[in-house]
């Protein structure tokens, strides 16, 4: 997974996960891309600093707590803290389909799985095929919780 700081012609910044610099490349290409603040699709990327913690100075979680964050990681903006209550949001009321997501979102818009809110991973071009088919879908702004079972 790669962050990129974006920004649109109106100058918000805004930062976004991708897979990797070509899944960016195919979803800005294709307009999949938006500002946050004024919908523009014709976004691009701006200079970025790492968010690197100093070492043994900045306080990590104890083992174990997994509702931990450490606190060079924690939300500091009003943005960051909205996704990240929108990410606690979908983990807890969608279904974890894992790589499968683009197979199980087709089969929900077919009628042939029972229609139930889901995330998961998808390759740029299976986002896209489901976008052309009309298989309502959109990128998330976080990188999900890899569950396993």
């Amino acid at each position: 997974m790669i962050r990129y700081a974006l920004k649109c012609p109106q100058g918000h910044r805004f930062d976004s996960w991708f897979q990797n610099a070509a899944a960016f490349d195919t979803l800005a290409a294709a307009g999949h891309v938006a500002c946050p603040d004024c919908g523009a699709t014709t976004v691009e990327k701006s200079l970025m600093a790492p968010d690197v913690r100093p070492a043994r100075e900045a306080p990590v979680a104890p083992r174990g707590e997994a509702e931990s964050t450490p606190a060079a990681l924690a939300p500091k903006t009003e943005r960051e803290k909205a996704i990240a209550a929108l990410k606690r949001r979908i983990e807890a009321e969608s279904d974890y389909v894992g790589k499968g997501f683009a197979r199980e979102a087709r089969a929900i818009h077919d009628g042939d799985a029972p229609e139930r809110p889901i995330y998961g991973e998808a390759k740029p071009d299976e986002a896209l095929a489901l976008i052309e088919d009309g298989v309502p879908v959109a990128p998330l702004p976080f990188t999900p919780t890899r569950k396993t079972s």
